[in-house]
């Protein structure tokens, strides 16, 4: 019997092992959720399945997402990333990746974590949906929005309400899998 997943993940096994391993799981680890936003970021106005496969690329270009470094880096290391065809080399996603580190370390610092910052637009819990078809799925919702301007208020930047919105899902900080998912019945 074949598995059924989320109508989004097709066939290529790259998705269909991130849509059962890691999309939807909660995460808590700090540099994790960097690497997640930074990457949902990358993402904008691509598709997903493009960014995933430049991930492994990705971790090594930005130190493994060690935002102590990357707050560091300096207009070589731009140089050097906009050279680098493993990433999306976007100049403004670029510079948004460096100055998200800054933001990261701030916001960590006032909020003791990252993760206890974020995970308070949902109160600390995960939001279990319940759809049926992906066009139930919104692009964008009022947490979402809320979380957008707060991380612009902060700094960040390629953070608009739909980008928040599938981090928090990738992140999960709502549970998206459609209720005839495999995953579904699997989540928290």
């Amino acid at each position: 019997m074949k598995t059924k997943r989320c109508d989004w993940c097709g066939e290529d096994p790259l998705y269909m092992r991130y849509h059962d391993e890691e999309w939807g799981v909660p995460e808590h680890d700090d540099r994790k959720l960097f690497e997640l936003l930074i990457l949902e970021g990358a993402q904008a106005g691509l598709s997903w399945i493009t960014v995933l496969r430049k991930r492994a690329s990705y971790r090594e270009a930005f130190n493994n997402f060690d935002a102590e470094l990357i707050a560091r880096y300096d207009a070589t290391d731009v140089a050097r990333l906009l050279a680098n065809p493993g990433i999306v080399r976007n100049r403004l996603k670029v510079s948004s990746a460096i100055g998200n580190a800054r933001a990261f370390l701030e916001t960590r610092a006032e909020h003791r974590s990252f993760d206890a910052y974020l995970w308070n637009f949902v109160d600390g819990r995960p939001i279990q949906s319940k759809w049926r078809s992906m066009a139930e799925v919104p692009a964008k919702t009022a947490i979402s929005d809320r979380m957008s301007k707060d991380l612009k208020k902060r700094g960040f930047k390629f953070v608009g309400s739909t980008i928040c919105y599938a981090f928090m899902q990738a992140s999960g900080m709502v549970i998206d899998h459609l209720v005839h998912c495999h995953r579904y019945k699997q989540n928290p």
